[in-house]
């Protein structure tokens, strides 16, 4: 055992705890199925209202009022015993886990819920209860749709003592509930070597934003720092780690696919431990500003003939698959490369030859996200996959979404508050 242990640490395994790999699969966004069935102009108007409202509240984080319509990559996670499933986002972008709740679904009355019941003419004709026969509209209920929690099937479900509720406002609406602990596994019912994360904290939502209605995901999983919970709770990984479970270490690798890519393996976050499967060396660690989200420096941007150095607070966000740019940049950024802005759709609309390379001086280490990150194909349109943050008053003033995270591994250290980066294998 005595020439086990050095040869064990030569090859860079930790001895502190296992390492868990579970897949993400990729996803369509919100945004472009919006955007494709017309709806995307008249959501992105209730969005912007609501982001005002709130912008002008100090004491609202800006997480709490961003949505998900960009994201595009969501993983599996399971709860309670036996077995419930779900899609989440994986999101380092926020620190609070919720799912929908059994009581969100409760919207129909028993006397509804027969098939003759279904809003239309056979409603009027053949249904004892002619109020079940009103059309509702498509959203509703968010929940309709999706896996909810059954909290009376979970052997292994702990009521809180004392009810506590929550709630965490998006983009156009919120998700509001209660509190519960169970058991939380990373990964898919039936794969091997999962996570297995007993006493967790979960958020049961008994009401969600309408956004949510239109996406494929169940819930959000957040892993950034419990500071930034709005809850005040562990999400599941920082539990496993609280347990000695796993090492406080949380590597994504997001792989790149192209616009046919709608629901296939999309990369892996390896929980506990760096992935030398699918990512190289560490290039390099930047230590964090805040230990609030994935927060640091980033001293220098260029692009084309662009020069900035003005140094600003960024963030890595796994929870958008777009770039947070300032708003006086990504101007100078569009008219560079002749790109267009389309007010309906918030894009910015580019010719699919040009070539894009984005320079982010951070450390001592310039990292360059290509053009094949950069340049999106959307049917016959190609788009700069960016967006304004604003003037940045508060808060990062950039965010660095699966652009950055798809061209480097981020390996994101809990316990030294620092974020690696390195070049992935697979390109």
């Amino acid at each position: 055992m005595r020439f086990i242990l050095p040869l064990l640490a030569l090859l860079g395994y930790v001895l502190g705890g296992a390492v868990y790999k579970a897949p993400v699969k990729r996803i369509e966004s919100a945004r472009m199925k919006m955007i494709r069935s017309g709806t995307w102009e008249a959501f992105a108007k209730k969005r912007n209202a609501m982001r005002a409202k709130y912008s002008t509240n100090a004491d609202v984080h800006r997480q709490s009022v961003l949505d998900y319509a960009d994201n595009e990559y969501i993983g599996y996670v399971t709860l309670g015993t036996p077995e419930q499933e779900f899609l989440v986002v994986l999101d380092t972008g926020s620190s609070d886990f919720w799912i929908p709740d059994k009581k969100c679904m409760q919207f129909r009355k028993e006397s509804c819920k027969q098939s003759e019941c279904d809003p239309g003419l056979v409603c009027k004709v053949f249904c004892p209860d002619r109020t079940c026969c009103a059309k509702k509209s498509a959203n509703s209920n968010p929940c309709e749709k999706k896996h909810y929690f059954d909290s009376s099937k979970s052997s292994s479900y702990v009521e809180l003592s004392t009810r506590r509720s929550f709630e965490i406002i998006y983009g156009t609406g919120s998700a509001k509930g209660f509190l519960g602990n169970d058991t939380v596994r990373f990964g898919r019912e039936g794969e091997r070597d999962r996570l297995l994360v007993p006493g967790c904290v979960i958020g049961q939502a008994e009401s969600i934003a309408e956004f949510f209605a239109d996406t494929e995901l169940d819930g959000i999983l957040g892993l950034a720092f419990k500071d930034l919970s709005v809850t005040d709770t562990r999400h599941p990984f920082l539990q496993a780690v609280q347990l000695g479970l796993v090492d406080p270490i949380l590597t994504v690798y997001l792989q790149r696919l192209g616009e046919s890519a709608e629901g296939k393996y999309g990369g892996v976050y390896t929980y506990g431990g760096l992935d030398n499967e699918n990512c190289g060396p560490v290039i390099a660690y930047e230590q964090l500003t805040l230990a609030f989200y994935w927060q640091f420096r980033m001293k220098k941007f260029s692009a084309s003939n662009l020069v900035f150095k003005a140094g600003w607070e960024v963030m890595s966000d796994t929870g958008t698959s777009f770039l947070g740019i300032p708003s006086a940049i990504i101007n100078q950024i569009a008219s560079t490369y002749n790109a267009k802005y389309n007010q309906t759709t918030d894009l910015y609309t580019i010719d699919c030859n040009t070539d894009v390379e984005f320079v982010l001086t951070i450390g001592d280490h310039a990292y360059v996200i290509e053009k094949k990150n950069l340049v999106y194909k959307f049917g016959n349109t190609c788009l700069i996959p960016m967006f304004s943050m604003g003037s940045g008053a508060f808060g990062p003033s950039w965010l660095l979404g699966d652009p950055f995270i798809r061209q480097f591994c981020n390996i994101h250290d809990f316990e030294k508050q620092r974020i690696g980066f390195a070049e992935p294998l697979r390109k």
